[in-house]
């Protein structure tokens, strides 16, 4: 059983590209586990790779983050330097190639995917995220996985609620829907109502290093049942304390879990113990 795992990292983009194997390995060492996860086809290819390279601990979500629906601020260390200038390009959902992917045994999840209206302010564009939304959600129906979910308000609405509305119809874990759904909800940044709507359909939430420098996700950490948590870094993105300023890496998610525990003031050893076992049960793990 692995100390810690962090199931939403992203070691497979291109900010690992000179020491990628370095810093698996140096989890792996500190007994940390870790599921890669793709926002379109080549990180998603490239997490498989990683995940067929490294027998146990390392796994991998395939799909196709949100801001990717169209054209977007090109980030460096999601995509590398050079031949794209400043915008990634926008991707449609090939149903045949992620599906494929998705089938690998090592592929625990589809994602990131969901909604994103932190940027986007055409209705254009939010239709073209349902869209694809709603062909993610069915191929995690059809493979039968669960869904690593990427949500962010904007433009004055909701995500979280219009996510919840879609998700409901195909019916989550807890709703009594015939599908059998699970999502996690990633980074979660929301409010405890929304917090409450999300746990209430069944889908669990995981937390980054941000809980180790602001106060503002507390009640929702202490309030939420212990055994619908998970832990991530989003690395290479917001390093904990007292990391911060650095990249991150999967082996800082020992000091989010020991967060938890401090916020939560329940002991480490047991507030670790059922994070780990949320991951095993939530992703279908094998120990």
């Amino acid at each position: 059983m692995p100390e810690f795992i962090d199931v939403h990292s992203h070691v497979n983009f291109a900010a690992f590209e000179v020491d990628r194997d370095a810093v698996i390995k140096r989890a792996l060492e500190a007994g940390v586990w870790m599921i890669n996860v793709g926002t379109q086809k080549d990180t998603s290819q490239k997490a498989v790779e990683l995940a067929e390279k490294y027998p146990d601990g390392v796994y991998a979500c395939v799909g196709l983050h949100p801001i990717h629906s169209g054209k977007s601020f090109h980030d460096e260390q999601e995509l590398g330097v050079g031949g794209k200038e400043f915008t990634s390009r926008s991707e449609q959902f090939n149903s045949t190639i992620y599906r494929t992917m998705a089938e690998h045994p090592k592929v625990v999840g589809i994602g990131e995917c969901g909604l994103d209206f932190y940027r986007e302010n055409q209705d254009s564009g939010f239709k073209i995220q349902e869209k694809i939304f709603h062909q993610q959600i069915e191929l995690a129906v059809a493979v039968n996985k669960p869904l690593m979910l990427h949500v962010r308000n904007g433009s004055g609405r909701s995500a979280y609620r219009e996510a919840l509305s879609i998700l409901s119809a195909y019916g989550g874990s807890a709703s009594g829907g015939k599908s059998g759904l699970r999502g996690n909800f990633h980074f979660f940044a929301g409010s405890w109502d929304e917090a409450k709507e999300i746990l209430d359909l069944g889908f669990t939430l995981s937390f980054t290093g941000v809980i180790t420098f602001t106060r503002d996700y507390d009640e929702i950490v202490k309030n939420a049942p212990l055994d619908r948590i998970l832990s991530e870094t989003d690395c290479p993105y917001v390093a904990p304390a007292p990391h911060r300023g650095k990249r991150n890496e999967p082996a800082y998610v020992s000091a989010v879990v020991k967060k938890i525990a401090e916020i939560r003031r329940e002991d480490f050893e047991v507030v670790k113990k059922q994070l780990v076992q949320n991951a095993v049960n939530f992703f279908g793990l094998k120990i």
